[in-house]
């Protein structure tokens, strides 16, 4: 039988709460519901979860702060919900290491869309405890902690990945001084049935470029190469 995946709901409406679970488990997931940032750090130590949908806007520990938590204890991915039209909160939360996002209100559908999408790409590569020479690889100045899901600089301090952000980094890793199109790196990281979202392919480079750039307005680690894509401009050493 497929494993039946468990979702953590994390919203302060109840109402919203209950749709979603009663819509999930509609689709053959498990869930499980929390009304604040506390409730769910309690549900997240306490249970076997795979992936949280996280409200922004609640109130006490927001859910910006809590995807915080998560990134830096977890490797839960994490799709944001947001009743904000400003992009601020999105780009601090994608920043933060979400995977994904909605603007509410929302088409329960396209949730349980992102939801397997991002399942996807994090069950194909699950995380690993015990770090060794084989789970890293050298790039410019970088070292590229798979097992940890982190760069390491030369000042020898570790930067979190967000899913995404890993994923693509991955591509790149595998594939040096190649040039990438944004078809080719959604097939690499995400699978095509994901091609709806290409664009997202751009803000994933961008965010990946803040991390590793000295001039993320300049770069010279990760180029646009125009008309085709990307390109990791140097050798990796495995």
């Amino acid at each position: 039988m497929e494993q039946q995946h468990h979702i953590l709901i994390v919203d302060d409406h109840r109402d919203i709460r209950d749709s979603l679970s009663k819509y999930l488990e509609s689709h053959e997931y498990r869930t499980s519901v929390a009304a604040d940032a506390a409730e769910a750090r309690t549900l997240v130590e306490s249970s076997a979860i795979d992936l949280v949908v996280l409200d922004i806007m609640m109130p006490g520990e927001d859910g910006l702060s809590l995807c915080r938590h998560l990134r830096t204890a977890t490797e839960l991915p994490v799709i944001l919900l947001t009743a904000v039209a400003d992009d601020t909160d999105r780009v601090i939360g994608l920043e933060m290491g979400a995977d994904d996002y909605l603007t509410k209100p929302f088409n329960p559908r396209e949730l349980l869309a992102r939801i397997k999408s991002v399942l996807r790409r994090t069950h194909s590569l699950p995380p690993r405890a015990i770090p060794t020479e084989e789970d890293t690889l050298r790039f410019g100045k970088w070292t590229f902690d798979i097992a940890q899901r982190e760069v390491i600089g030369e000042d020898n301090v570790a930067i979190p990945l967000s899913t995404a952000e890993f994923h693509l980094l991955n591509a790149f890793m595998d594939h040096p001084k190649m040039v990438l199109s944004r078809d080719q790196l959604l097939d690499i990281t995400a699978g095509r049935s994901a091609k709806v979202f290409d664009r997202a392919i751009d803000n994933q480079v961008s965010r990946l470029r803040k991390k590793l750039e000295d001039d993320p307005k300049t770069p010279t680690l990760i180029k646009t190469v125009w008309g085709g894509g990307y390109m990791l401009t140097v050798e990796v050493e495995r």
